[in-house]
């Protein structure tokens, strides 16, 4: 005889099971004696027709918090409505899911296709349930053509997780279905950033559990890295989506695919796909994502796509992205011979065709070096790589008992404001005048010109004397004009087009870095002291937030990297084009204006700290300087005025790009002994993070 434990464990296990809905044909049954057409139906519960038909034929099944809903309405009609010949019956009441009568929840018109979403409340985020739906934030206005936002977490389960804390039913199994879903149901998507430009397609990024249930293996297994690895053309899943109709573009079946079809008019059909397990976030540009639950990997990814870009790829190749979707190349333009409408050049942009460089401002493997027998030299315009001379150390400085470092935020994003940029072809001149309105890249000896050892040469990366004649970057030798040196080229590659083409692109992202860091406390109004305290407890006040931030920065450094990516794989051959080359924005003049500028701007605050305070640098990588101080914080050293406030010119402490940050504090004798083994004390307390990433 079963004990009295075992008889309350079996009634409790049958209190939680899952409600039990009436067949399917009975759900029908129900809604049409209530005079409830499918899409009003659709309209109450928050889903799309499609939903509610799969429902009533059997095909799917809701699942809660709608499943609930469902079935307390199906109770309630049940007791209006019987079957013949049964008794009609008052139902026990069910749990309300909100204050209002269900009789209420029908107000307002139908909306044919509303997609399916749950609205996930905090308090279940609180529960004890082992997923944590991103936290309820207010949202900008929507598209209506996408109401729920720029894209979606799928999971094993079929929720799939949006902005905002919604829950999406997606009930695909294959990989044609879930584009179907999302192209047809979802409500996925993104407004273009530009009058001229075209809407983001949709992202879904997959978990490894869904990655699994859509037939693709969990991992990618390879001797490349994973990030380059790609699904094998007979794979079950590739044959899946050619059979369906669907393609993929060149890059193949990999941790981010494209599966699309031809437009239809100006409907776009392609939706991207991210999975997680394949890496395709990489954790240097966002740091723990990948292991976050899925409502908080589309919280990060969500506010990403709001501030950037909906990603499309690595950061570097959202970076890319985004300055064509701010720069659209064409725009639609009338003719005047037929009347009608076409596609023409959109002005102020790099136009839809490749460009090739000058012989100097390409890499040594480019067609225009090769095949031309070009042996001028090339324009070396990089970051910052020095470290002082030991032998030009004070006693004074040797016996400071701190080195500090200050990193600039995001400093090339900042070279990028109102930078004037080449958008024509480069043309030769021999012997001309320098003009410092005009981007291009000049042949100059500049070797004449003797400036302090204890500061880097502006002139070169790795801060040394130049040697002879070399290319610069029109910023270079701008500044070389503003310490009062005479500039005379010898020869120049000159673009006669010009525009501030980064602008867009640059308040774009100053905003979104801006705004990410407010998030994290770290705002403008607070001064020097609170600023320091709140950028050393940014990342823990929101670590999915921090990872924005990361993104952001990410993105900034590898969108300029990109400008110039070299060749990729093994099978490569000197002379060939590479892929990148058929890109508008292969521009590698663009990149080395951007460095120009940084490491000129650099320079000027290296100088105007000299002039004001005496103070010299011990290193410099990058976007980061390395000073001697008195004390383990920038205040011990940093110059003020007797009114408290920040000398201008100098290193200034905020949160605004090209503004300083404490990077980080080492004791001055181990600084020394960097410099003394020839090492860069910058690198070191940066962990290195300073090369301009050439894409992936």
């Amino acid at each position: 005889m079963a004990s009295e434990e075992e008889l309350f464990a079996s009634v409790d296990a049958l209190l939680n099971e899952e409600p039990h809905l009436p067949p399917p044909a009975e759900r029908a049954r129900l809604r049409e004696a209530a005079g409830i057409t499918q899409a009003r139906l659709a309209t109450a519960l928050k889903t799309t027709t499609q939903s509610v038909k799969n429902w009533e034929n059997g095909r799917s099944e809701p699942k809660s918090p709608r499943l609930d809903a469902y079935q307390r309405l199906l109770s309630g009609w049940a007791a209006k409505y019987p079957a013949h010949g049964a008794p009609a019956v008052t139902p026990a009441p069910a749990p309300a899911l909100n204050p209002e009568p269900v009789a209420e929840t029908f107000t307002g018109p139908a909306v044919p296709e509303a997609p399916a979403v749950v609205e996930v409340p905090v308090a279940q985020a609180e529960s004890a349930t082992s997923r944590r739906p991103a936290k309820k934030r207010s949202a900008p206005v929507a598209d209506s053509r996408f109401p729920h936002g720029p894209l979606a977490v799928l999971d094993g389960d079929g929720s799939a997780y949006g902005v905002d804390g919604i829950v999406l039913d997606c009930p695909a199994t294959t990989i044609p279905e879930l584009v179907e879903w999302t192209l047809r149901e979802s409500g996925l998507g993104a407004a273009k950033l530009n009058r001229y430009g075209k809407d983001s397609d949709p992202l879904i990024v997959l978990t490894a559990a869904a990655a699994v249930k859509l037939g693709l293996p969990e991992r990618l297994e390879g001797h490349e890295q994973r990030r380059s690895l790609r699904l094998p053309e007979d794979h079950p899943v590739v044959k899946e989506v050619a059979k369906a109709k669907w393609q993929l573009t060149q890059r193949g079946f990999g941790p981010w695919a494209r599966v699309y079809r031809k437009a239809q008019g100006r409907e776009r059909q392609c939706v991207q796909l991210a999975i997680l397990s394949w890496d395709a976030l990489d954790p240097r540009s966002w740091p723990g994502v990948a292991e976050m639950e899925p409502a908080d990997v589309a919280r990060v990814l969500g506010v990403y796509a709001t501030r950037v870009i909906t990603p499309r790829g690595s950061t570097a190749v959202s970076g890319l992205e985004l300055m064509t979707a701010l720069r659209p190349p064409t725009k639609a333009v009338q003719d005047p011979t037929a009347g009608n409408w076409v596609s023409g050049h959109n002005a102020g942009s790099l136009g839809s065709g490749p460009m090739d460089p000058a012989p100097p401002e390409a890499t040594p493997e480019h067609p225009v070096v090769v095949n031309s027998g070009w042996s001028g030299g090339f324009l070396n315009e990089e970051a910052y790589q020095w470290v002082r001379s030991v032998d030009t150390l004070s006693d004074e400085e040797c016996t400071l008992p701190f080195a500090v470092g200050l990193d600039l935020n995001t400093a090339f994003l900042a070279a990028a404001a109102r930078l004037v940029v080449g958008l024509s072809a480069p043309d030769h001149f021999h012997a001309p005048k320098f003009n410092p309105k005009i981007p291009g890249s000049w042949l100059v000896d500049l070797s004449h010109i003797d400036l302090d050892p204890r500061l880097p040469s502006p002139f070169t990366p790795d801060g040394t004397r130049p040697t002879g004649p070399a290319w610069y970057q029109t910023h270079t030798l701008a500044y070389a004009q503003e310490l009062g040196h005479d500039v005379h080229p010898i020869e120049a590659y000159l673009r006669r087009e010009t525009g501030a083409y980064l602008d867009p692109w640059h308040d774009r992202l100053k905003n979104a870095y801006v705004d990410t860091l407010a998030d994290l406390g770290v705002t403008k109004d607070l001064d020097d002291r609170q600023f320091l305290t709140a950028m050393e407890q940014h990342k823990q006040a929101d670590p999915a937030m921090a990872a924005v931030l990361s993104a952001i920065k990410a993105t900034v450094k590898g969108g300029v990297g990109k400008l110039r990516e070299r060749p990729q794989g093994k099978s490569y051959k000197e002379g060939e084009r590479w892929p990148a080359l058929e890109r508008p924005t292969w521009r590698p003049d663009i990149r080395a204006a951007i460095i120009s500028k940084a490491r000129v701007n650099m320079h000027r605050k290296l100088n105007n700290m000299v002039k004001m305070s005496g103070l010299y640098p011990l290193a410099v990588l990058s976007d980061c300087v390395v000073y001697p101080s008195p004390g383990e914080s920038p205040l011990d050293f940093l110059p003020y005025a007797a009114s408290g406030k920040p000398q201008p010119g100098g290193f200034r402490l905020g949160p605004t790009p090209g503004l300083a940050k404490l990077e980080g504090v080492q004791s001055m004798l181990w600084a020394v002994d960097l410099m003394e083994k020839g090492l860069n004390p910058a690198r070191h307390i940066k962990g290195g993070d300073a090369v301009l990433d050439e894409g992936e």
